[in-house]
């Protein structure tokens, strides 16, 4: 018998790289759906312009965060100062920008380009980044406090208005959520500019021997991230209307989560903004779905893990990517 008829060992398991990204996105999304038809079965009133409302308005601002918390691990890298510097921004906003608006835009510009720093020390030094974002999270959280000691201040009217406008065809929450979905999918996966992004955390020498800058494409990703925050934060602040240096903790972890969830990887360069979008939305309607079936909130973050865990199942029991 010839070698060629031999049969080659997983060949038929293999699958294009098209389909196990589709997989990715299809899991986290069939879990948000079946969460959802369990609400209508409930409580069918849900199932309206004002029930979607009630259900994603909060989870908005963690998509923004999980998309910051994306960029980071496309990298490679984990940030664990993002649920910090929500707070951070939540207080800065409260506190500064209804009374001196250029106040506050300076403090968000000088917060972005420590963002950016924090990049490029971490290149340079080659530190790990879970210890130096573990290390960064204390001061953002204390710098908050100082900021703002205990929960209050105001959010401007123009951001409670922005984030209560009643948007045609479907609530503001789900127009967001798609937009920074799409945006990202375009950077990421569509545009020239993606691959590099993606090699850098992938392989960056073989991005190096092409010709970009790692040092660069890395403080330019850590910027992204520290706007996409800012943005998260500022949206935060205009659903609760004042600041809180402790209001955000759990978005360190659930970034984290949304990420894998949505297909990604910790390996780096393996990412979907699409997925990660869905991914947030799933945790965060979890909490909807156990307030709906009357379970206590303390049981809400472990329900969340019971999520991601049962998807990341399913994606190994179908053959798709590990992460």
């Amino acid at each position: 018998m010839s070698d060629a008829a031999l049969p080659r060992p997983h060949a038929a398991a293999r699958r294009p790289a098209w389909l196990e990204d589709g997989l990715a996105v299809v899991l986290p999304a069939v879990a948000l759906l079946a969460m959802l038809a369990v609400i209508f079965a409930i409580r069918p009133s849900a199932m309206s312009y004002f029930g979607f409302t009630l259900l994603f308005k909060l989870a908005v601002p963690l998509v923004f965060a999980a998309l910051a918390q994306m960029l980071v691990i496309m990298l490679g890298d984990i940030d664990l100062a993002n649920g910090s510097f929500v707070g951070l921004v939540t207080c800065v906003t409260a506190v500064y920008l209804p009374s001196a608006p250029m106040v506050a835009l300076l403090v968000y510009l000088g917060l972005v380009l420590a963002y950016a720093g924090i990049g490029y020390l971490i290149h340079l030094r080659q530190l790990p980044s879970i210890i130096v974002t573990l290390g960064l999270s204390f001061i953002w959280l204390g710098t908050a406090v100082l900021v703002l000691p205990s929960p209050g201040g105001q959010a401007p009217d123009w951001l409670k208005a922005f984030v209560t406008w009643k948007t045609p065809l479907m609530p503001l929450p789900l127009w967001l959520s798609l937009l920074a979905a799409l945006a990202g999918h375009f950077v990421i996966t569509r545009s020239a500019l993606g691959p590099v992004l993606r090699g850098a955390g992938a392989n960056p020498r073989a991005v190096e021997r092409a010709g970009w800058s790692i040092t660069a494409i890395r403080v330019g990703v850590y910027a992204a991230a520290g706007l996409l925050t800012l943005v998260a934060g500022l949206l935060l602040t205009g659903l609760t209307t004042s600041g809180d240096p402790n209001v955000a903790p759990a978005y360190t972890l659930l970034g984290v989560g949304a990420v894998i969830l949505g297909g990604g990887s910790f390996t780096g360069g393996t990412v979907s903004p699409v997925g990660t979008v869905i991914g947030a939305l799933t945790l965060s309607l979890a909490g909807s779905l156990l307030s709906f079936l009357q379970v206590p909130p303390t049981w809400q973050i472990g329900a969340q893990g019971l999520i991601l865990f049962l998807v990341l199942a399913g994606r190994v029991l179908l053959g798709a990517r590990p992460s």
